[in-house]
């Protein structure tokens, strides 16, 4: 949603790119959005080739707190409807327009859908079970997703990153990082965009890659707190 940088990307990347701003958890601005999508490919001559929807929060809470508080629902509904449902709904919205696209390859591919997971899916840390649990459903639905689509010549596929440098990881702490890297097996570091870049390429570009969930971490697992 950030039209600066956008802006500046597009200006960068040149007229092979266009930005539409979206909010994945408002139905009606993700319908605005792909009908965008749509009309520029149409304009253009060029097929819709897949969706990669890799919008996420993180926004940390425990299920009961040291006041015996417990976790605000307004917590669960915020982190879910962007990572969880705002992901289904931009993948559902996409697909019928992908399944109509012509088909390429010596398999008749329609189309590729990139979801991002996390590895909180697998080992999530204290104060985060609504992000944890929001990005276990995604990986979940891979599969089933997948198995959805095999008719349409759609494939699905799931990354799930550890640390990378990303606007949400920016906003750690010091000691959080620092406490994430002794964590870390090597590289001893947060993964780089590119890194993710080559992985989600690969999804792409490697027609026996479906319905799989791909962890990129570096072989770190996360301990239970920092």
């Amino acid at each position: 949603m950030n039209e600066d940088q956008a802006g500046a990307l597009v200006q960068e990347l040149g007229p092979a790119t266009r930005f539409w701003v979206c909010d994945v958890s408002d139905t009606d601005s993700i319908t605005a959005a792909v009908n965008g999508i749509v009309d520029w490919v149409e304009q253009t001559g060029v097929p819709l080739g897949g969706v990669i929807p890799a919008a996420g929060v993180g926004n940390p809470s425990l299920m009961l707190d040291k006041k015996l508080h417990p976790l605000p629902l307004s917590n669960l509904d915020f982190v879910t409807s962007i990572n969880l449902r705002g992901t289904l709904d931009l993948v559902r919205q996409v697909l019928p327009h992908l399944a109509k696209s012509p088909a390429y390859g010596e398999d008749k591919e329609h189309g590729v859908v990139v979801m991002v997971a996390s590895a909180a899916a697998f080992e999530g840390q204290m104060g985060q079970t609504s992000y944890a649990a929001s990005k276990g459903a995604v990986a979940s639905a891979t599969l089933p997703m997948a198995r959805d689509l095999s008719r349409y010549g759609i494939r699905v596929v799931t990354i799930a990153p550890s640390m990378f440098e990303s606007a949400m990881t920016a906003m750690l702490s010091d000691k959080v990082r620092t406490g994430l890297k002794k964590a870390m097996e090597f590289p001893a570091r947060p993964g780089k965009p590119e890194e993710f870049a080559s992985l989600v390429r690969q999804a792409i570009e490697n027609p026996m890659l479906n319905g799989v969930v791909i962890r990129l971490d570096g072989a770190t697992r996360m301990p239970s707190k920092l």
